[in-house]
């Protein structure tokens, strides 16, 4: 009974082991990459063990480091391997910055290490404006629509034809503003153009005159060559504001006369007003006269005798007005 109890213990205590050896190995061969300085060792590169021990004991990844270095030890590049993991360590992309400086040598660009990690950690792609300086990249503008001097609109369609400048790559701008200037200055030669078909005869003058004026000061590109590839003709808006122009003078013009139009009836209808109250003071006027008659017949200021003559006069110049009329000569048709 002893003994296979014996047995068993002996298994397990065997299966221990083995287990132990096994998570030694694997912490042996993960804080310890033989097999990189291995690889290290026959490309060329001397490379500590222990260094590699210290990276991962860091969080620095040795494959990391230690694959672009000997990809740039190939390459005829001196780097130092503290700074790569210093680079690693603040975030950034050793391989790329590591693939660019290779190309940037292949190419004869004067591009350091410490220029090329600054470029990296500032988010652009250092390895892409690399390849960028050695071939240029074309740009097409949106379609930019000015005005001549003679009204005509005109739409023109630039293609510019830029460079990376790794000098200022830190801090310089980007596409936009290439796009942004290069469209102010198509606006600019077009409308100091004295008229539409001096542009259409040389859209050349455009890029020639755009190009003049350093518009890639302060961005991360060189421009070398802006070439106007359409060139059509919109609208005339000199027409056009000029009929909108009318058409508001007309509108004014016909306000004006609706004003004008309206005192007058105003002032029709005040001298109405005036006329009537005049008529209504005479008949009150009227209405006070017999009133007055029959006072001064009791008073005995007026006889019977004085009120005939009045009647006489009355009837006689009714009589006289009537014999006018009649003797009037008819009127002549025009």
């Amino acid at each position: 009974m002893i003994l296979p109890l014996f047995a068993l213990a002996l298994q397990v205590l065997l299966l221990l082991i083995v287990l132990l050896i096994v998570v030694l190995m694997i912490m042996f061969t993960y804080f310890i990459p033989v097999g990189l300085w291995i690889t290290a060792f026959f490309s060329g590169v001397r490379v500590n063990l222990f260094s590699l021990v210290g990276m991962r004991l860091r969080k620095v990844n040795p494959t990391a480091i230690i694959r672009p270095l000997i990809s740039a030890t190939k390459a005829g590049l001196d780097l130092n391997i503290n700074e790569m993991e210093s680079h690693y360590l603040a975030g950034g992309n050793v391989t790329l910055v590591v693939n660019s400086l290779i190309s940037a040598d292949k190419a004869n660009i004067d591009l350091g290490f410490k220029r090329a990690t600054a470029i990296d950690l500032a988010g652009r792609n250092v390895l892409e404006a690399v390849q960028l300086s050695v071939n240029p990249k074309v740009i097409n503008t949106p379609r930019v629509a000015a005005m001549a001097k003679d009204g005509i609109q005109l739409i023109a369609l630039a293609r510019v034809t830029v460079r990376a400048n790794i000098d200022r790559l830190v801090g310089g701008a980007g596409e936009e503003t290439i796009l942004a200037r290069v469209g102010e200055g198509i606006v600019s030669t077009i409308g100091s153009a004295v008229n539409h078909k001096a542009v259409l005869e040389n859209p050349d003058d455009i890029s020639k005159t755009v190009l003049a004026k350093g518009l890639d000061s302060g961005t991360a590109f060189e421009i070398l060559s802006i070439d106007i590839a359409d060139v059509d003709v919109g609208k005339n808006i000199g027409a056009v504001l000029q009929t909108d122009q009318a058409e508001a003078d007309k509108r004014i013009a016909q306000a004006k006369a609706e004003e004008r139009r309206a005192m007058a009836v105003a002032q029709e209808q005040e001298m109405i007003a005036r006329v009537a109250e005049m008529r209504a003071r005479v008949v009150e006027a009227e209405a006070e006269v017999p009133k007055a008659m029959a006072q001064a017949f009791r008073d005995g200021n007026l006889g019977i005798m004085d009120y005939y003559r009045m009647r006489n006069i009355q009837s006689d110049t009714s009589m006289r007005d009537s014999i006018a009329e009649d003797e009037k000569p008819p009127e002549q048709d025009n």
